[in-house]
């Protein structure tokens, strides 16, 4: 016999009797109001505690070119992130250098780069080379392709670095020196997709957060999305089929996704590009339009400000708001030039109401569970 509770109600003559299974399905239901209060009240408390303007600058990664540079625009600006480049002074690595410029930081500082290995190594100098992820792919299997992401990951996490914009997850034949070419794990999609897993997953253990790109796939595209003004991928019926497949597998919301500066047949509009494209940020979203699961974590931009495919269309500050407005959680961009000019018009996009707090305050939760500053 099924065990009862009585609950006696104010407006009952009578006791009314309530099941064992209904009793534990009203307190697993109270368990979880508890848990969702919780954690709006957590949510606000960590949203309360930054001004407009910080949490508009906790949505921006800048590079820097060195200890000085970093610790101005951390200290004065509260920036979000900074991006450690080709051109980065290496003292900024020295950890006393960095430990300074993280204590400048009034929410926990991203610390990024992009460590593909073979020809894009920011800090080979100071922790060795790696293959390309194309020589990797064919020279060892992928449980090798593991353990050496998982070194790689520990030795970047060693230096400070906390988010590596890779891997490349792009599927592409080019020839190794373009501008994916060897960057690129191969040009069939499920090899690339093993590879790509197995580079993300030795990142994670490492502790290191790993982007992958370029979002929705810059393997086929018609040029340098540095160097052209126009860069168009196959229609997105092709994507589908080819470019999509390792952004469907790997998709997940501890990994962060960077979204290019493409044009997309049959899904942006007007030659705007992926990176300022609403379309395109509501495809890697909802999931469903590609077969991927929902995505509730963080979107980057490819660089804003040294890429001709967006800086040929706008300046920075308007490409920033674009993008943000558009649905992207980060905009990157490679240097400390104007953070000043865009938060000025971050505010003003505010305060018209065309990027509402709303949306900024979800940008800035996804970006603090991101790099571990809430567990909201």
């Amino acid at each position: 016999m099924a065990a009862v509770a009585v609950v006696v109600t104010a407006c009952s003559a009578a006791p009314t009797t309530v099941s064992g299974q209904d009793a534990s399905l009203a307190a697993s239901d109270s368990e979880m109001v508890s848990e969702a209060a919780a954690k709006a009240s957590c949510e606000a408390n960590f949203l309360g505690r930054l001004t407009r303007r910080d949490k508009l600058a906790q949505l921006l990664t800048v590079g820097v070119t060195g200890f000085d540079d970093a610790l101005a625009v951390v200290r004065a600006q509260h920036v979000g992130g900074i991006f450690i480049g080709g051109w980065t002074d290496h003292g900024l690595l020295a950890k006393a250098s960095l430990d300074q410029v993280k204590s400048a930081a009034n929410v926990p500082l991203l610390v990024s780069i992009d460590e593909e290995g073979g020809r894009v190594s920011r800090v080979a100098d100071l922790i060795g080379p790696v293959p390309s992820a194309r020589t990797v792919a064919r020279t060892m299997p992928a449980d090798s392709a593991y353990k050496n992401a998982l070194k790689r990951g520990k030795d970047l996490a060693a230096l400070g670095i906390t988010v590596n914009f890779a891997p490349v997850v792009d599927v592409s034949d080019q020839a190794d020196g373009e501008v994916i070419g060897d960057r690129s794990y191969s040009g069939d999609p499920q090899v690339a997709t093993t590879y790509a897993d197995a580079y993300v997953r030795g990142m994670e253990e490492a502790g290191v957060r790993p982007v992958i790109k370029h979002f929705p796939g810059h393997g086929h595209g018609s040029g340098d999305s540095h160097r052209a003004g126009v860069v168009t991928t196959p229609p997105l019926a092709d994507l589908q089929q080819v470019d999509l497949v390792p952004f469907r597998k790997l998709v997940d919301d501890n990994v962060g996704v960077m979204v290019g500066h493409l044009t997309v047949p049959g899904l942006t509009t007007d030659g705007i590009p992926a990176s300022v494209s609403p379309a395109v940020m509501d495809l890697l979203r909802k999931g469903d339009g590609y077969g991927a699961r929902p995505f509730n974590g963080v979107i980057f931009t490819d660089d804003l400000l040294g890429m001709a495919a967006i800086s040929d269309r706008m300046d920075l500050p308007s490409a920033v708001v674009a993008a943000l407005e558009a649905g992207a959680d980060v905009a990157l961009w490679i240097s400390t030039a104007e953070v000043t000019q865009v938060l000025d018009r971050l505010e003003e996009a505010m305060t018209s109401g065309r990027y509402p707090e709303s949306q900024v305050d979800a940008s800035v939760l996804r970006v603090a569970r991101f790099k571990h500053a809430t567990t909201c």
